[in-house]
């Protein structure tokens, strides 16, 4: 009897918590975790720059409230918006096209006077969301006329990046539409049919790409080829993360970035500062907190109680785990540098924004399901 009174008690304090912000706890503090420790090294990352450490705290407390916000909206309300979400996001990209700001020699931004962003960011979410709401009233395994027409949706707004160009964001958006095509049930048969595919179109793609891509591709097969130009950012970053050893050198101690030595070592190349200042075992936990996050977004993908639900929260997770491991990948000179920030460490508003949603989406997924369930 008295154990019937405590297990009610506890789904009551569960269920009010659950009222009053309808998160899931265990991937929010997970969240928090690693967007705190993200200030930190930022810290060290721009030299003790207090005012860059402030603009992403601000950027982080709006990240916050639109994670918080999302989570409150049911997942069925999301489906109903998704391709909205999208056909504004081409729009976007086509204005981007026609009439967005250049900077850094690529045409990738909208400034509306009050607020410049990057439309493409948008389609990171929005396509997967489209393919979600496109399969989820559709016969699964997808047909081949599903499959053609979800390839389309992924491939427009891909090629519309890769033109600004953006390699590194066309390859994120055109990763999560596969991600949910791949949870909707297709055969290892076909995909490695489009692997295949993708393997042979590899030299086409090789002569529509820029020529500093190209560079990027072969300094990362022999970046002392030109270790004062293009290998630098390589070899440099690497003599970091090598450098911290087992413990690191301590907080703020890096020589390669408080030396000026590494460069972007605030947005591209964080990751080679937290590996010389924090070491092999600092990496350890860094990997362990982004196992978790995904593991857990994973988790909520395989509860979802319908399948536009299921589909979308797949292919949030794998997303985040496609930015862990393209910008880790090519800090450590094992991918060609295609400018990936690291997920919610990297200096950034857009990127910060972007994954702050997409976690919402995950939290009203899991938590609405719960509210249903009980």
């Amino acid at each position: 009897m008295k154990g019937s009174f405590e297990q009610s008690l506890q789904h009551g304090v569960e269920n009010r918590l659950l009222r009053v912000a309808r998160l899931d706890w265990p991937l929010f503090a997970a969240v928090l975790i690693l967007a705190g420790l993200g200030l930190v090294v930022l810290y060290s990352a721009s030299g003790g720059d207090l005012g860059v450490v402030q603009k992403q705290g601000i950027r982080l407390l709006i990240g916050l409230a639109l994670l918080l916000g999302i989570a409150q909206v049911p997942a069925d309300r999301l489906a109903l918006w998704s391709p909205w979400i999208y056909a504004l996001g081409l729009v976007l990209l086509v204005w981007v096209e026609a009439a967005g700001v250049i900077g850094k020699g690529a045409q990738r931004w909208l400034d509306l006077g009050v607020i410049r962003f990057q439309p493409s960011e948008i389609m990171k979410l929005a396509v997967p969301m489209m393919l979600a709401w496109y399969f989820s009233d559709r016969p699964l395994p997808p047909r081949w006329v599903d499959l053609l027409a979800a390839g389309v949706m992924v491939a427009v707004p891909a090629g519309l990046i890769a033109a600004q160009p953006d390699l590194g964001t066309a390859v994120l958006v055109g990763a999560a539409g596969l991600f949910v095509i791949f949870f909707a049930g297709i055969g290892w048969r076909l995909i490695g049919g489009l692997v295949a595919l993708a393997l042979a179109a590899a030299p086409v793609l090789w002569h529509f790409m820029h020529d500093y891509q190209r560079r990027r591709v072969l300094t990362l097969l022999n970046p002392e080829s030109d270790p004062m130009g293009a290998g630098y950012h390589i070899i440099q970053s690497e003599i970091a993360i090598g450098s911290g050893g087992l413990y690191g050198k301590g907080w703020t101690n890096g020589t390669q970035s408080q030396l000026d030595f590494l460069p972007e070592r605030s947005t591209d190349f964080i990751f080679a500062v937290f590996s010389e200042e924090f070491g092999f075992l600092g990496v350890l936990g860094l990997l362990a907190l982004y196992a978790f996050i995904i593991l857990r977004g994973l988790y909520i993908a395989a509860n979802a109680q319908d399948t536009y639900a299921r589909l979308l929260a797949g292919s949030l997770s794998l997303s985040f785990f496609v930015y862990c491991f393209v910008n880790m990948g090519m800090v450590s000179g094992i991918l060609p540098v295609v400018g990936v920030p690291l997920p919610l460490i990297s200096y950034g508003g857009t990127s910060m924004v972007t994954l702050m949603t997409a976690f919402g989406m995950l939290m009203s997924i899991h938590s609405h399901r719960r509210l249903l369930a009980r």
